[in-house]
């Protein structure tokens, strides 16, 4: 068959390369691991053939990710936030409103958070040989020690694209395929450079969507090869453990691409999840980042002002931190006098607003705090409620005055941002169970 045209989607100033093949009744969008090239991989016959199966049973929506394959290359490495701007800016290109994300490997955690930012867009989540944290800890004991991926990290900047790394690697990947090692080479560099591939396994060694994974509210879908050499099997066993009413189904076989071996299998299982996605129901709850702040010696400040001049301070104050919210994409959801409540899609964009609002108020001779969380919300008439909400409540009252004070959960999620978080242990936060660790971003 004839390849599909490769089309451009603009997300901010960087151009997102896509494409989209067949016609079915749901959009389907395939999120990549690492890298891809959405060209040359029409050049694997048997990934080809995996596509156009795809494709029969639904419109296939597939693209590069910023800085690899035929999309814009970036000087810095992409957030999380700004992935699931990419995504969103390809369903709109696409003309998309609604679809299942199938996220593979490391595409995995970028499709998951956005599956629970925006349910109402997710008609489904399939989850392929994916992963919830890449690195060891104590409560995650499969996951590769820091160091471990540290020295394979360096090992694959040194040794990208090289006829002995592409062999070693492709045996993990796909063992004893000789064509698909022959494809794998080209395909690697045609992916990403060295240095971007480098710089993509440092960003996604931070990742952790633990928190997240009891949020998604759209049906799931996870599978894993038993003997994949790749990705720990034992990882999409957690994901399917935590992801409320997810199946799970482990195959046999030990290559890593679902194209490869019993493919068929795969695409039975993808078919027949894609055909039973159900019909459309409105989400009354989704995963967002709540953000509070507050006038520090707000009352001390109105005396000594008087009723009219701290009016005036007041409505400068509102007029700075609406304009912080339109900038960012945040929504305004409450504000008591002195303070905010505001919701956004994306925690680092949350950081960011919140960081320039203590900055900006300053000018006003006004010091502000902030408290940052991300969860589950409950949504109602341009409200939102829940515990997300009581704990970012309980976040802003341990803020220093000029601080913003995230959660842990919130620091997890702002992985390849430039922002710099310090330690402030842990904390009891007030009607809330259990021990919460606190960070403040760091010259807030």
């Amino acid at each position: 068959m004839e390849t599909p045209e490769t089309r451009y989607a603009m997300t901010g100033n960087v151009s997102i390369a896509y494409q989209i093949l067949g016609e079915g009744p749901i959009d389907f969008v395939w999120v990549s691991g690492i890298m891809s090239n959405i060209e040359y991989q029409w050049a694997e016959p048997r990934l080809a053939a995996f596509l156009e199966r795809v494709s029969t049973f639904s419109r296939l929506i597939r693209f590069d990710k910023r800085g690899t394959g035929v999309s814009d290359r970036v000087g810095d490495v992409a957030t999380l936030d700004q992935r699931m701007d990419d995504i969103r800016a390809v369903m709109e290109a696409a003309g998309s409103e609604r679809a299942v994300l199938f996220g593979s490997v490391e595409g995995g955690p970028m499709a998951i958070l956005f599956a629970a930012t925006y349910p109402d867009r997710t008609a489904g989540l399939v989850l392929w040989g994916s992963y919830a944290k890449a690195v060891w800890a104590p409560d995650y004991p499969w996951g590769l020690r820091f160091e471990e991926q540290l020295a394979l990290i360096d090992d694959a900047a040194r040794r990208w694209g090289t006829r002995r790394y592409v062999e070693e690697a492709a045996a993990r990947v796909a063992p004893g395929d000789e064509d698909f090692r022959r494809w794998w080479g080209t395909y690697t560099r045609l992916g990403a450079s060295p240095s971007a591939a480098a710089a993509l396994m440092r960003m996604n060694m931070q990742i952790d969507v633990r928190d997240v994974l009891p949020t998604i509210g759209v049906p799931t879908l996870i599978m894993h090869r038993s003997g994949d050499q790749v990705t720990d099997v034992r990882n999409s066993q957690y994901l399917a453990s935590n992801i409320p009413g997810a199946r799970y189904v482990e195959l046999e076989g030990a290559e890593e691409p679902p194209h490869l071996g019993d493919s068929e299998a795969a695409l039975r299982e993808i078919e027949q999840f894609v055909a039973e996605a159900g019909e459309r129901v409105e989400p009354d709850r989704k995963l967002a980042t709540v953000v509070f702040t507050d006038i520090v010696e707000s009352t001390r400040l109105a005396a000594e002002l008087g009723d009219s001049f701290w009016r005036e301070r007041i409505e400068a104050h509102n007029a700075v931190v609406r304009g912080l919210l339109a900038r960012f994409r945040g929504k305004e959801v409450d504000t008591a006098g002195d303070g905010f409540l505001a919701t956004f899609d994306g925690p680092a964009r949350a950081v960011e607003c919140a960081c320039e609002a203590v900055n900006a108020v300053r000018e006003l001779g006004l010091t502000i705090r902030a408290g940052l969380h991300t969860g589950e919300c409950a949504v109602a008439d341009g409200k939102v409620s829940g515990l997300a909400v009581h704990i970012g409540a309980r976040v802003l009252a341990q803020a220093g005055p000029g601080e913003v004070l995230v959660s842990q959960t919130v620091k997890d999620l702002v992985v390849g941002s430039a922002l710099e978080f310090e330690d402030r242990g842990g904390r009891e936060l007030k009607g809330v169970p259990g021990e919460w660790r606190l960070y403040a971003v760091a010259d807030s």
